[in-house]
């Protein structure tokens, strides 16, 4: 460890007069008093069938991080309230007939006779498929709330149905509708805590800590009482999205109601090393927690080292790490992966090697994701060789590739190297997935080949990944910008026919390359006659000197 101490402080004065982009952040401010939301009503929105309901939905945008910072946080706080595929997501014989179904009574004039079309059809609505077939219709939320109401009405519903409704309309923002059915579930004396903490969660998803926050205190309403649990939840899922100023704030002032710990402030701490990354902010909530005198935890240190490594500060990582064993905290895999990333990313190979082992002497066998925490920096930094090297040692350790590992050679392979990868990746059933294609358009684009990236859209089709409005927008942009005018304009209107909002800034993108054009060629032709009028001009002073030449001879 003493050796590896010597070699951080080597690096560390080498990087001593090169800022890192992380530490160019804004300084520790203080957070200012908290707004107090407006009052919103609980509107009673509305449920009827109406025309409305056929207009074709907006697909939600939703961001991706496909970067080594976001993909190296594996150790973030536990969060208990995410919406995943329903257990019994099973198609079963009755779900493409009844999701077929549904896409030809949208046509109907009103609910009952949308209904009386489900009704007619023989499907039996069973619980499973009504949640199946929910969640499938997730980015078509009328859809997907018409099976809904279909399978509430045969009484296929229960309290996870709702949670998984609430979530599929809090993501397209339909707030309102999403309050009809907690007070549908109020009424029916089922349990509507955990869909408040959807609320809370889409709420936040959607940058509106404030509304967040408000969905909290409005528990009581609900007989509920905003407990530890709601809490901390609401804190979870205000860092989640980065809103982290809130929630260090709301955490700080009901401190009183609800004590300051290490646990809260692990989860503001999580939040600016695992979700924005910043060192600073970090640093400020560590002093702060010795001034509560709060205690940091293995939790804590864990958070801090993580943050330190995924901005290349070697020396701090293993200073907090030799300070967590002094501590008598054991350090957990989490981080040692973060050691080894951040040794990789100093191309210390040996150094991370010898990390390994001391992993495995400890009872920590190193897993898929330690060997791509330096398989990611080695192949950012265009060393492959040395990125299947640890590929290969890390087949043998059995332990099989993951789709963070494909994702990681991609950044360094051409057009070949990318299509032998999305077909390795497809064999493995590891995707590829939309965020995979969304990289890889980003990658090509960026450097101004966009036959590559009409390649890779092509090839989305036949991965049956279906392109939403980021993959468009990226398109779009990334045609427009190399000179593809033509064809950036004709995936912009499939995209407005697929049903996706028009985007203004890709509409003035797509005109200003006329405009400048027009006002080039005019710039031109002012240029061409100031040009003819300078050359006039010279050659009747070359003519005038000629005369007075020869008169003087």
């Amino acid at each position: 460890m003493m050796a590896l101490f010597s070699l951080a402080r080597r690096l560390q004065r080498i990087h001593s007069q090169i800022l890192s982009p992380f530490f160019l952040q804004h300084p520790a401010t203080v957070p200012s008093p908290f707004p107090s939301p407006s009052v919103h009503q609980l509107y009673l929105f509305s449920l009827a069938f109406h025309q409305t309901f056929f207009i074709s939905s907006q697909t939600p945008v939703v961001t991706s991080n496909f970067s080594t910072l976001q993909s190296l946080s594996s150790q973030t706080l536990n969060y208990p309230f995410e919406i995943t595929p329903p257990l019994n997501h099973d198609p079963g014989p009755q779900e493409p007939a009844l999701l077929h179904l549904l896409k030809r009574v949208a046509h109907c004039s009103s609910e009952t006779e949308a209904m009386a079309s489900l009704d007619e059809s023989g499907i039996k609505a069973t619980l499973g498929l009504v949640c199946s077939v929910i969640w499938t219709l997730r980015e078509e939320w009328r859809l997907a709330f018409l099976a809904f109401k279909w399978g509430e009405k045969w009484g296929s519903s229960s309290e996870k149905t709702y949670e998984l409704m609430i979530w599929v309309l809090g993501n397209h923002r339909k707030f309102n509708m999403a309050w009809c059915l907690i007070r549908d579930l109020y009424r029916s004396s089922m349990d509507t805590r955990r869909a408040m903490f959807v609320m809370i969660d889409r709420y936040a998803a959607a940058s509106d800590p404030c509304m967040a926050i408000q969905t909290f205190h409005t528990m009581e309403k609900f007989r509920m009482s905003p407990d530890e649990e709601g809490f901390s939840t609401l804190l979870k899922a205000l860092c989640r999205y980065g809103n982290i100023e809130e929630a260090e704030e709301i955490m700080l002032v009901n401190k009183k109601l609800f004590p300051l710990d290490a646990d809260g402030f692990n989860i503001i701490l999580n939040g600016w090393c695992n979700v924005l990354v910043d060192v600073i902010e970090a640093k400020r909530v560590w002093r702060e927690m010795s001034e509560y005198c709060i205690i940091p935890n293995a939790t804590s240190y864990t958070h801090m080292i993580s943050c330190f490594s995924k901005v290349g500060n070697l020396f701090d990582s293993l200073r907090l790490y030799d300070e967590m064993k002094k501590r008598g905290w054991d350090p957990g895999i989490e981080v040692y992966n973060s050691l080894v990333y951040v040794l990789a990313c100093e191309n210390c190979l040996n150094e991370a090697y010898n990390i390994l082992k001391k992993m495995k002497k400890s009872g920590l066998p190193p897993d898929s994701a330690t060997y791509n925490a330096m398989i990611r920096p080695l192949c950012e930094s265009e060393k492959v060789e040395e990125a299947r090297n640890i590929l290969s040692i890390m087949k043998e350790e059995n332990l099989s590739p993951t789709m963070e590992t494909y994702h990681a050679f991609l950044h360094s392979v051409g057009i070949e190297g990318t299509l032998e990868i999305l077909d390795c990746m497809k064999a493995g059933s590891l995707g590829p997935t939309g965020d995979t294609f969304l990289f890889i358009l980003g990658k090509f684009l960026k450097v101004e080949q966009p036959e590559h990236a009409l390649k890779i859209w092509a090839e989305m089709k036949l991965f049956e990944v279906l392109p939403d409005s980021r993959h468009y927008i990226i398109l779009v942009k990334g045609l427009a910008t190399s000179g593809w005018l033509v064809k950036a304009r004709e995936y912009y209107d499939e995209m407005r026919s697929c049903g996706f909002l028009d985007d203004p800034k890709l509409k003035k993108l797509l005109e200003e390359p006329k405009q400048h054009s027009s006002s080039m060629r005019q710039r031109g032709q002012i240029e061409i006659k100031r040009s003819k009028q300078l050359n006039e001009r010279k050659g009747k002073k070359s003519g005038q000197k000629k005369k007075v030449n020869a008169d003087k001879r």
